[in-house]
């Protein structure tokens, strides 16, 4: 929901505050709020008073301002205050605050800006979430969901949004509708276990994708948002910030791709055992049989494709882009392990032999790639037949797949 201004806000929400209600909340889900403030002396005031009928537990940093914000939080000696002398970036400023957060004693923390964009009364919207989910998943960060699509968002940040959401899908198989909202609630104790290595607007993305990686639930709440690009003070750099979280995500899709993805599956798989890791995994997963079985189709055509070295992250990467499941995708693309690799490489060379029109050779001699022309022609033939190879075993498969879930898949059953 956009807002178009406080006043109208306030007109709007006719629900009287109950702040011994919220306060209490508060102190019973030992949760406190931080607020990282770089020279928003505009807005500041008018912000902490809101905040204030919240919750007291307010944690503030402030990240070497230059303005009149060291003059207003004097008046506000209530709240704990950290100071930087110099401005650090908006990660510095975070991690600052979860380090006093837990110092303190708190177990969750929910950030807010200071511009004006987020409204303090969605408070009770991640306090809610948190009560209804702590016992069962007390690792649980929630992001705030502005909902980008909605008329009044600036393109550009509708734009940026859709691409992080994106590769945050690829990098860690969560789809978000929201991953650059500010306003979340985080575990403190995981936040601060995590090596977190930036200090701007990108260390918020370097949080989610960590945290999801060590199994943090990690999931979207609906807030309002208020945009208006004449008033509000934003110190996000187009195309500083912009290169930096490109370069961020390029280089979690190497990590993801090449460690943390193949090490989730396979230990999934080891957990789990072949028997029940295909029944829950594969079987009762939820997609339709010619989606399963393009999946392994893809898995087996990566898997004896001639890009070795890259196989895992050109299998995460496609089934990401055409929306298959990628732990069956990937499953399969290991194919192309160890014990089968000289079969695959010598059945895709006699592939390419024949489509030369030389016929099957199978009598191979090393003299014959004694010359530098010969190797390269031999290269050649076997560029071509295992690519010949990949698409003759992967369309044989997904027939194979496709009969056999469409024959053995369970049904779905839809509980009242």
């Amino acid at each position: 929901m956009i807002i178009e201004s406080w006043n109208d806000f306030l007109i709007k929400d006719q629900r009287v505050i109950k702040e011994p209600v919220f306060q209490q909340r508060f102190k019973d889900l030992n949760c406190c709020v931080i607020v990282p403030t770089y020279n928003n002396a505009h807005s500041l005031e008018n912000f902490l008073a809101d905040l204030k009928l919240y919750t007291n537990q307010i944690i503030i940093i402030n990240d070497g301002s230059t303005d009149a914000t060291g003059q207003i939080l004097e008046k506000h000696p209530e709240i704990q205050q950290k100071k930087h002398s110099e401005n650090k970036g908006k990660g510095i400023a975070l991690k600052t605050g979860f380090k006093l957060a837990e110092d303190l004693g708190y177990d969750y923390a929910i950030t807010i800006d200071s511009d004006g964009q987020h409204y303090p009364d969605d408070l009770d919207v991640f306090l809610t979430e948190l009560e209804k989910r702590k016992e069962s998943d007390p690792e649980l960060l929630l992001v705030g969901d502005r909902n980008m699509g909605r008329d009044g968002i600036p393109g550009k940040s509708s734009k940026g949004n859709r691409f992080s959401n994106f590769w945050f899908l690829v990098v860690t198989g969560i789809e978000l509708h929201d991953t650059q909202s500010g306003y979340r609630l985080y575990p403190v104790k995981i936040v601060n276990s995590l090596k977190l290595l930036t200090w701007k607007f990108e260390f918020e993305i370097e949080v989610l994708v960590k945290a999801a990686w060590k199994k943090v639930e990690v999931r979207n709440i609906p807030v309002k948002v208020l945009y208006q690009e004449d008033e509000r003070v934003t110190h996000f750099r187009p195309f500083q910030d912009i290169v930096r979280i490109v370069l961020l995500y390029m280089w979690f899709v190497l990590v993801s791709f090449f460690y943390i993805h193949p090490k989730n599956k396979y230990q999934d798989f080891k957990k789990k055992g072949f028997k029940k890791f295909w029944e829950e995994d594969i079987i009762k997963s939820n997609e339709p049989p010619h989606k399963k079985a393009a999946a392994i189709a893809l898995g087996v055509f990566v898997g004896i494709s001639p890009f070795w070295g890259i196989h895992t992250l050109l299998v995460f990467t496609l089934a990401a882009v055409l929306n298959l499941n990628k732990v069956i995708a990937f499953l399969f693309s290991n194919i192309s392990i160890p014990p089968f690799i000289p079969f695959i490489i010598y059945a895709s060379y006699q592939f390419g032999s024949f489509l030369t029109g030389k016929g099957f050779d199978w009598k191979l001699k090393l003299q014959k790639f004694e010359s530098g022309a010969d190797l390269f022609t031999s290269l050649g033939q076997y560029v071509l037949g295992s690519f010949a190879l990949a698409i003759v075993m992967a369309g044989c498969l997904w027939i194979v797949f496709y009969f056999l879930f469409s024959v053995f898949n369970p049904k779905q059953v839809v509980k009242p």
